[in-house]
């Protein structure tokens, strides 16, 4: 299940067709405009606004739209309430997942996930159904680009001391994980160290994870499709290996 994986999400965000685009943005503009809501819109002040103008500008979004996202979000733009939903819900042949929504619409917006669910072979669930197999914390990565010419010991002693809690190495770079309290921390000492992050956030993590089979795998593989083209769904989390 490699191929619907956090790093393909990044990579398919960069090189999306013109209707992919528009519903990333639309995500991303409702994502700036909840952490400017929330914490104001100064990004120097705000960590959670930083990290998503940060994911704006790595998926190329325009900054006339960033900025309308932040007016919006500090009361000085129009539109429509966004809230914030997390739904829990069992994927086909159960996986486990975890929808974070941000939505104008929540009878709308539950609507069309339990169609999808359905549709999929799954099924959402109540409050804890789900959550108490997944633990917050905050996750970076670092594609095997970013890591030329780095001294691997050296770095992995710099991000243990930084708070770094479990560092993984796979095929396409580094994961990165940390308390989710410690995220700007060590964000920070990895920009002093000159890496350019696109890719930091506050994610749920599955404490175990799972295996399925190829033709499980693609079921689950069109169902997370089906999440990404949805406008309400910010983002989502599963126990998929």
């Amino acid at each position: 299940m490699s191929g619907h994986s956090k790093w393909a999400t990044t990579k398919r965000a960069k090189g999306a067709t013109d209707a992919r685009r528009a519903i990333l943005f639309t995500k991303l503009a409702k994502l700036i405009t909840v952490a400017a809501r929330d914490k104001g819109g100064d990004p120097a002040i705000n960590f959670s606004l930083r990290l998503a103008m940060d994911k704006a500008k790595a998926a190329n979004m325009p900054k006339d739209n960033i900025d309308r996202a932040i007016k919006r979000g500090t009361g000085d733009g129009d539109g429509a309430i966004i809230e914030e939903m997390v739904y829990e819900g069992f994927g086909p042949s159960g996986v486990a997942i975890i929808l974070k929504c941000l939505t104008d619409n929540k009878n709308r917006a539950s609507s069309e996930l339990k169609h999808l669910f359905s549709e999929y072979g799954g099924s959402l669930a109540g409050p804890g159904a789900v959550a108490w197999q997944f633990e917050h914390k905050g996750v970076i990565r670092l594609n095997n680009e970013q890591l030329t010419g780095r001294n691997w010991d050296e770095l992995e002693l710099q991000l243990i001391d930084l708070g770094a809690q479990d560092i993984i190495k796979g095929d396409e770079g580094v994961t990165v994980y940390c308390g989710v309290s410690d995220l700007q921390k060590v964000r920070k000492g990895l920009e002093d160290l000159n890496f350019n992050l696109e890719d930091a956030a506050m994610e749920y993590v599955a404490k175990e994870k799972v295996k399925v089979d190829d033709e499980t795998g693609q079921k689950i593989s069109a169902f997370l499709e089906a999440l990404d083209e949805n406008e309400d769904v910010e983002d989502y989390y599963t126990n998929l290996e």
